[in-house]
């Protein structure tokens, strides 16, 4: 039993790794990796010193207190929160410039004629009865429902 139980948990395991949400969330964890080397050079190599030109050291040095023997490096922390604020500006710019050229693309495919319109491939709403206001099948005369009496409904008998 304990082999069996050992064996559909492996089963579960592997079910689970090749889900194509584990692998999809693996690839951008690599990715993501990847571009973080990016976008730090971009802020360490191009921005900051831009900065550093332009107004001065991006760092703020010097903010320290001394309790009991242990520093405490406000200095630090306010450059950290400076590069943070400087590094979501860069990567900001960055993901609204690529979502911009995909806007452009979808749009010179809608004008090529290779993108159907989204209003021609929405569904139509689903006929609802206008007694109970459940939804209907669009060639029903009768509310399977309420039954009241719908559009288009004849019947000789009656």
């Amino acid at each position: 039993m304990a082999e069996e139980k050992k064996k559909n948990l492996i089963e579960e395991f592997i079910e689970f790794v090749s889900r194509g949400n584990v692998i999809d969330l693996a690839v951008g964890v690599i990715i993501g990796g990847a571009f973080t080397s990016v976008v730090n050079s971009l802020v360490g190599d191009l921005i900051q010193p831009m900065i550093a030109a332009i107004g001065g050291n991006p760092e703020v040095k010097g903010m320290a207190v001394v309790l009991n023997g242990q520093t405490i490096d406000f200095g630090a922390f306010i450059s950290a929160i400076i590069s943070f604020l400087i590094t979501a500006a860069a990567v900001f710019a960055i993901v609204k410039a690529v979502n911009q050229a995909a806007r452009l693309k979808e749009l010179a495919a809608e004008k090529a004629g290779l993108l159907k319109k989204e209003e021609e491939e929405a569904a139509p709403e689903p006929r609802t009865c206008p007694f109970c206001k459940q939804e209907i099948a669009d060639d029903a005369t009768r509310c399977p429902h309420c039954t009241s009496k719908l559009e288009g409904y004849t019947n000789a008998a009656e």
